[in-house]
């Protein structure tokens, strides 16, 4: 996977580096994002810029390639990953919890119209 995915020496340096503290990264900068009520495309540009940061770390700590595209592409996507999953949880828990009488969360990730009954219950 050496040369593939990343460009370092050990694996365990990507996965320090690229899932745990990238992803880590991501994962919150998708729930800051959730949390403030931004659209969605807010996480793509600051994903694009988390991944720099992502691929700064690898040069300046482990003597990495910097400007790498193929590299900058797989973290940024990781990253990117990270920062959805934030994002839907987050976005998922607020629709649940603030419009309890109009959604229903289905899954960790999707929420669907809560059913209603015709005396205005709702339905589970």
């Amino acid at each position: 996977m050496q040369g593939i995915l990343y460009d370092d020496f050990s694996f365990w340096i990507f996965v320090l580096v690229t899932l745990v503290m990238g992803g880590a990264a991501g994962f919150s900068t998708g729930r800051a994002i959730a949390q403030t009520w931004r659209p969605g495309w807010h996480l793509v540009v600051s994903a694009l810029t988390l991944g720099v940061a992502v691929r700064f770390i690898h040069y300046a700590l482990f003597e990495a390639s910097f400007l790498t595209v193929q590299y900058y592409v797989i973290d940024t996507l990781l990253v990117l990953l990270a920062g959805f999953v934030g994002f839907r949880l987050t976005r998922v828990k607020q629709m649940t919890a603030r419009y309890r009488w109009l959604y229903e969360a289905t899954s960790p990730f999707t929420w669907r119209a809560a059913v209603a009954r015709s005396d205005g219950a709702r339905l589970t």
